[in-house]
């Protein structure tokens, strides 16, 4: 995909020196109730931006949204940590604004050298962002760049977009041009692991998916729910019955698109929910009244693994089991290597993230051999659903000369 004012159209100003501009990331990452980060992967994405920026002697503003605050001030969902981290990464001094607008905004952006970085204050601590409201675009004032959380219409991203001179940061062009890979022009055959607990939260993407896939798997709780709709007894595991006309729904439009759906043939059991020394294995034709299926079995993993070796393009989001519990895990982690393996070696190009897939991708010790690995949350799973992202869109369509405020 060919992304609309990217950045290298904003670095080739010759007026770029000591300019103000606008970074609208996502900083919205894991953060223990001791304040420390517990994975730093999106602040890693953000930096070739940051840098390039910083290098051609911008003044630079982080914008970003943390938690759920409703528009309302609270210290526990203060940016200013993620700041102090930013610095350490950097290696380079990252100050921070107590507020993303008003005197704290303005003097924090003034006081910055040229190729500074300031973090600026929670965008959520104002009702006026989630509103998108325009009194509040029009108090955040300046340029934005990157919209990682760009599936969302909120005052920071689509509406800054909307009014001011506004370009792709690093991150998103390639997080478009990864998507566009896999869904937009893929090398055929293409496949998609879908896993996770509901389906009832993944309806949209599963329509998506099987109107552009040749083959895809459903794991987690989602199968138990399949299983559970085609007549197949899932003892006490988790399900939503609520949805079998639903998955009758999409097995007769999968049939239809021929696109195979590959569910588990064997699976992994145990009496609760919890880590445990002694699994049990059997068909998934022959699940006990008092077992619950928590992962896939190995014959099931083997067929994951016999369809990622025929395919040359792969999308994932979401585990295929428990995959915080041991030995649960085993599923995603055994098809994930295989498919980081089939990547590296040049015979695949995978993409994945949303959810927990980023999480389950690194306890595999999968994450590094995947093509790209996706931080955009919500963003990704919209994008997979079909949906056209706001602040992108707006991008896309932004008209104003390519100059900066």
């Amino acid at each position: 995909m060919t992304v609309a004012r990217p950045l290298d159209d904003l670095l080739s100003q010759s007026d770029i020196q000591g300019k103000k501009v606008f970074v609208r990331a996502d900083l919205n990452v894991p953060v223990t109730p001791q304040g420390t980060i517990r994975d730093a992967t999106r602040l890693d994405r953000l930096l070739p931006t940051l840098k390039e920026l910083s290098d051609a002697g911008a003044r630079v503003g982080i914008l970003s949204h943390f938690g759920r605050p409703n528009g309302e001030k609270n210290p526990a969902m203060s940016l200013k940590p993620i700041a102090q981290a930013l610095s350490s990464i950097l290696n380079k001094d990252v100050s921070f604004c107590a507020d993303c607008i008003g005197h704290p905004a303005m003097t924090g952006m003034d006081n910055l050298p040229a190729g500074g970085l300031t973090v600026l204050e929670n965008t959520r601590f104002h009702p006026g962002e989630e509103a998108n409201d325009e009194a509040f675009i029009k108090s955040l004032s300046a340029p934005a760049d990157a919209f990682s959380a760009a599936h969302r219409a909120h005052a920071s991203t689509e509406g800054m977009a909307r009014i001011l001179p506004s370009y792709a940061g690093r991150s998103l062009q390639k997080e478009l041009e990864a998507l566009e890979t896999v869904l937009g022009n893929p090398t055929r055959p293409v496949m998609a692991v879908v896993g996770g607990a509901k389906i009832s939260t993944k309806l949209d993407l599963l329509f998506n998916l099987i109107s552009k896939v040749d083959t895809l798997v459903i794991g987690g709780g989602m199968a138990n729910t399949f299983m559970a709709a085609q007549g197949i007894a899932i003892g006490r595991s988790l399900c939503e019955e609520s949805m079998f006309d639903k998955v009758r729904d999409i097995l007769r439009v999968a049939q239809d698109s021929k696109c195979e759906i590959l569910l588990p043939d064997d699976v992994v059991l145990a009496e609760n929910f919890a880590a445990t020394d002694s699994p049990v294995s059997c068909q998934a034709t022959q699940v006990p009244d008092d077992m619950m299926i928590l992962d896939a079995g190995p014959l099931a993993v083997s067929k994951i693994k016999a369809a990622i070796e025929k395919s040359k393009t792969l999308v994932w989001n979401g585990p295929l089991g428990a995959f915080e519990l041991s030995p649960f895990d085993e599923g995603t982690k055994i098809a994930a290597q295989f498919a980081a393996q089939q990547t590296v070696s040049g015979k695949l190009v995978s993409v994945a993230g949303g959810g927990d897939t980023v999480a389950a991708l690194n306890h595999s010790d999968a994450a590094d051999g995947f093509t790209y690995i996706s931080t955009a949350g919500g963003a990704f799973l919209e994008w997979l659903e079909g949906k056209t992202l706001p602040a992108i869109d707006t991008l896309q369509h932004n008209t104003l000369v390519k100059r900066l405020g």
